[in-house]
């Protein structure tokens, strides 16, 4: 049997969907147009997907898509003995903003990034040197709303041989590299969850614990609500727990924020 990603994510599966309105290939297809478009305009606040453009009758008129401030790359490989797996970094403890946290490759949109699929690929290639050209995107999912109102866009993509990849990270912003089963995150083995006070607001916080060669690390936050809807798309199931509210907060970014990260 062909590994999952491959056979989620190759054309033919994808153009076979259509043909098929029970099989899982459909509904990815369907989500992968869905949010490919930012039809919808809604702002992911659970990590689950945005059903309200499926309320709105077919002749209303849509809603506005959201701006995008910043996109990350969820970027994907296959397993052979554990199925998909995600590229995460550790960020530079030097940094202003979220030093020392786990994070998913990606930044602010720059002026002259096309979209979102642009941003992602960029970012990735000035944090850890993946080449543009290794990564497949398979599709853009909503928009997730920082607590500082960025709108952050997940980008998932495959690499369809990780042999191929030569980290170079760059220092300055990345400590480390390693990969985690994305699985996990619709897994509550290793999962906590804690609520922490931001300007006077309790939030519920998703935490996952994972170690990789001998190192201890915490995926939380943004980071890992944006995982566990990732995983979900991928496999095509709902998580064994029921995912914390994710309040939505200011709905304009604060200046000199970095909200891409956790």
């Amino acid at each position: 049997m062909r590994p999952l990603l491959t056979r989620l994510f190759t054309s033919t599966h994808i153009a076979m969907a259509s043909s098929s309105s029970s099989s899982p290939s459909r509904r990815l297809a369907r989500l992968r147009c869905h949010l490919a478009s930012s039809s919808s305009g809604e702002l992911s606040s659970v990590g689950a997907p945005a059903a309200a453009a499926d309320a709105v009758p077919a002749k209303s008129p849509r809603p506005a898509a959201p701006k995008v401030h910043a996109a990350v790359l969820v970027c994907l490989f296959e397993d052979p003995s554990d199925g998909p797996r995600v590229l995460l970094t550790k960020r530079a403890s030097s940094l202003n903003s979220h030093s020392g946290e786990v994070s998913l490759p990606g930044g602010k949109v720059d002026e002259g990034d096309a979209d979102a699929k642009a941003t992602a690929l960029r970012e990735a290639e000035e944090e850890i040197g993946l080449d543009p050209a290794l990564v497949s995107v398979v599709t853009v999912l909503e928009p997730f709303l920082s607590k500082n109102g960025l709108n952050v866009v997940p980008v998932i993509g495959m690499v369809s041989d990780k042999a191929l990849f030569k980290p170079v990270l760059n220092k300055a912003e990345v400590e480390d590299i390693f990969d985690a089963p994305l699985e996990m995150f619709l897994k509550d083995d290793h999962r906590r969850t804690r609520k922490m006070n931001w300007m006077g607001i309790d939030i519920p916080v998703q935490f996952f614990d994972y170690e990789a060669d001998g190192k201890k690390f915490v995926i939380w936050g943004l980071t890992a609500h944006i995982l566990t809807r990732a995983a979900a798309v991928v496999f095509q199931r709902q998580p064994s727990f029921v995912e914390l509210p994710r309040p939505k907060y200011a709905s304009a970014p604060l200046a000199g924020t970095d909200e891409t990260k956790p």
